[in-house]
Formats: structure tokens, sequence, C-alpha cells
């Protein structure tokens, strides 16, 4: 086991952002977070990377990565672990050369001369596509696409060779055609060199052609977790199956209006019963009194709901399914 997390809580001053998340990941493996906006899939990216701002209060169980447990960060965050942050023109500093800014990555986590750190950033740059790599080691963020800084940043992520990637929405601000490329890199990466992805990512379709397994995050804890395929074929969380109604259908009419989860996300602070009970259509009363918690259905399939959403009685109202 490559990561290994329980119980990861992070609060701020009156929201509580994720609570008490856990999940593991394996060498190579690449894992989804998905959810819609304010669910905690970054804050758990940045918690493992202990990049939280200093109002934050974070606590957990077990945070390990290869059996080390991460508390202290020299040597891990940049060496052991990258992550490619959602805006790379706003994560890469304006007034130095991006080449420089790779290379100094180099010389400080890897000790590499000037020199040496220079090759290998040129390499690293013809590595993740970009180019016209050499002059473009001269260039400055605004001299470049948001394609080519977004390689930039996944050159800078991998420089050292993590172990694990943290991908925080790579692709949003990138074009249909350029998201595929970059997509498509971060996968080659990982096949040629064994390292595990947490990808994070409003995108189910992304989601569906490239992680091994997704966790469905819904106001700060996961709701369904599941190998890929599976959970995209049997979905069993009112919430994920809300989900992916609400993708675009290409058979749908132009009349055809697109379906939503009516309501918002609620916050997890104070929150009684099922935090997702407000918006489901299915929802019954011990939903509102009572936290339902993941539970397995089959397969390496868990799903935190008191009911099967598929089931119904005679006069269809929703069965209750049997917790764990």
């Amino acid at each position: 086991m490559l990561l290994d997390l329980q119980n990861l809580c992070v609060d701020f001053p009156g929201l509580r952002a994720v609570d008490g998340v856990s999940f593991s990941l394996a060498a190579g493996e690449k894992l989804g977070l998905v959810g819609e906006s304010g669910c905690g899939k970054s804050t758990i990216a940045l918690a493992l990377m202990r990049l939280l701002p200093s109002v934050a209060r974070l606590g957990y169980t077990t945070m390990t990565l290869d059996g080390v447990p991460l508390a202290d960060m020299r040597g891990v965050r940049g060496r052991q672990m990258g992550m490619v942050f959602q805006d790379p023109m706003t994560s890469l500093h304006p007034m130095i050369p991006v080449g420089r800014q790779v290379a100094e990555g180099l010389r400080h986590q890897l000790g590499l001369s000037r020199s040496d750190a220079a090759a290998r950033t040129l390499g690293l740059f013809r590595a993740v596509g970009i180019a016209a790599a050499e002059r473009r080691m001269g260039a400055y963020p605004h001299e470049l696409s948001g394609g080519m800084c977004q390689r930039v940043m996944l050159a800078m992520a991998i420089a050292c060779q993590p172990k694990l990637l943290l991908a925080d929405e790579p692709t949003t601000a990138l074009d249909v055609t350029v998201q595929a490329q970059i997509l498509a890199l971060i996968d080659r990466i990982c096949r040629e060199t064994g390292m595990a992805v947490i990808l994070i990512t409003h995108d189910l379709g992304v989601a569906a052609g490239m992680t091994d397994r997704i966790a469905v995050m819904y106001a700060g804890e996961i709701v369904e977790t599941a190998p890929t395929g599976l959970l995209f074929a049997a979905p069993a969380h009112p919430y994920t199956r809300g989900l992916l109604r609400s993708l675009p259908r290409l058979d749908a009419g132009w009349e055809d209006d697109l379906e939503t989860i009516p309501g918002s996300v609620r916050s997890a602070a104070g929150a009684v019963g099922c935090r997702f009970a407000a918006r489901c259509p299915h929802a019954i009363d011990l939903c509102r009194s009572e936290r339902p918690r993941l539970a397995p259905v089959a397969g390496g399939h868990m799903v935190a709901c008191w009911m099967d959403a598929a089931a119904s009685d005679a006069a269809g109202r929703p069965v209750e399914r049997l917790a764990a």
C-alpha cells in the first residue's frame, strides 16, 4: 500500500470541510475524487501536501506514504509527492523564467549543479511535449499558453520522480484538445513510472477514462466508492445517480432541459443524519436522524446510504437497506 489515509478531518473557522475521510492507494493506482464544488476534494490534496492555510485545523488517525507518517514534509513534498494545481498561471512565478523555476526545484531537492539541473529540465520539457523546449526554457509564464503552462507545472511536479501525483482539476482552463493531450500525458507517465495519481475533477467523463477507482464526495465525506467501471455501471448512492443524470446526453433534443440536483451542498458543521437527505428524492425518516456509514455492496463497491434507491415496494416507496 502506497498511501494510507484514515479519518481525515479538516476544520476552518465555522466550517468542517472534510469529515472522517478514509481511503488507501496502491502504487500505480489512479483514484478519482469527484463531486460538486465545496465537497472537500481539493482540501484533501492540500492536507496531504500540508499546504492548508494557518487557520485550518487538521486531524487524522493515520496518514502514511509508503509506510512513513506524513508529518515532517522535508524530503516528501516534491520528492515523493508532486502536485499539479488547477490554474497554472497563478501557480507559476510571473517574474522568473519557467525553466529556472523547474531547475530550482531540482537543485534544492536533488542537489544538482546548475548545468545538470538545466539539462534535466530541458529533458523534462521535451518529455511533457513542450514544443521548442530549449527556447521555452527562458520564457516567462505570460509568454506561454495555458496548455504550455500546465505542461510546465506537470514537468515541475514529476521532476523528482515522485511516488504520488496529486492532480487538482488539471485541465479546467484548457480547451478540449489540449485537455485530452494533458490527460494522455499524465496517463502515459503513470504507466511508464508506476506513479500513483489522485485526480480531482468535476468531469465524470474525465474520471471514467483516467481512473481505476472513484470516490464520490459530498459535504466533506465519501458517500460512495467503487472500481470505475462498476460505479458507472451500477451507481448505488442517490447523489451519484444524480450526478450521472446531470451529464449532457448526445441523444437529447435541443428543447430538453439538463437534469439537475435541486438545492446546494450542505455544510458538514453540526450536521445530523445524511447530509444529502434534504436533496434526496428517496429520503426516509432514518436518513434525517442518523448518519449512514460506508458499507460494502459488492466487489469493492461501498456506499453510505440507508437505502437502495433502485428498489421500491409496490407503492413505489423506497425500501430501506440494512446497515452493515
